[in-house]
């Protein structure tokens, strides 16, 4: 019970302690203390500068890299345009090619067969006249074998050339 009611003694020894302790921190311990907690709050209250910098940079770095993979898909998306655009301007170019070459193709076969065509005629025309020549010597031949014959055709033609 001595420790719930101490004496005024206890009491006063108590005090003297107590103020001595407080007297040694306070001498020695609170500033070093007191400096090590400022310097603790310093660099706490940096290291939270630095983190809401970090964040900020990380902010605007996230906004740099959504603007460049717009700006990547918006470049892509113009050069696939432009790819396809080349491909069918290729793609039409061969076809005008191909046509014009058909056409130039036809154009000669056409030509061709005009020739042939014409040289086929010119030698029809002239195995005609060859035959009709033999056929006409023939007849002429057999007609006019006997002279009375000879005679009388001689003299129908003459009669045709005064008529004249």
């Amino acid at each position: 019970m001595e420790l719930i009611k101490p004496d005024l003694g206890l009491l006063i020894w108590m005090l003297i302690s107590f103020s001595v302790v407080v007297y040694i921190l306070a001498k020695f311990a609170w500033k070093p203390i007191l400096s090590a907690l400022r310097q603790r709050e310093r660099s706490i209250s940096k290291s939270l500068e630095a983190a809401q910098r970090a964040k900020d940079e990380m902010a605007k770095i996230e906004f740099g890299n959504e603007k460049i993979t717009q700006l990547a898909k918006t470049e892509r998306e113009n050069l696939l345009k432009e790819a396809k655009e080349i491909k069918n301007n290729i793609i039409e170019e061969a076809k005008k090619t191909a046509k014009q070459e058909a056409k130039k193709i036809v154009e000669e076969a056409r030509q061709s067969v005009e020739g042939e065509k014409n040289q086929a005629i010119n030698e029809i025309k002239n195995q005609i006249a060859s035959l009709s020549v033999d056929i006409a010597e023939k007849i002429i031949k057999q007609n006019l074998g006997d002279e009375s014959t000879q005679k009388s055709l001689v003299d129908d033609l003459i009669k045709d050339i005064d008529l004249n």
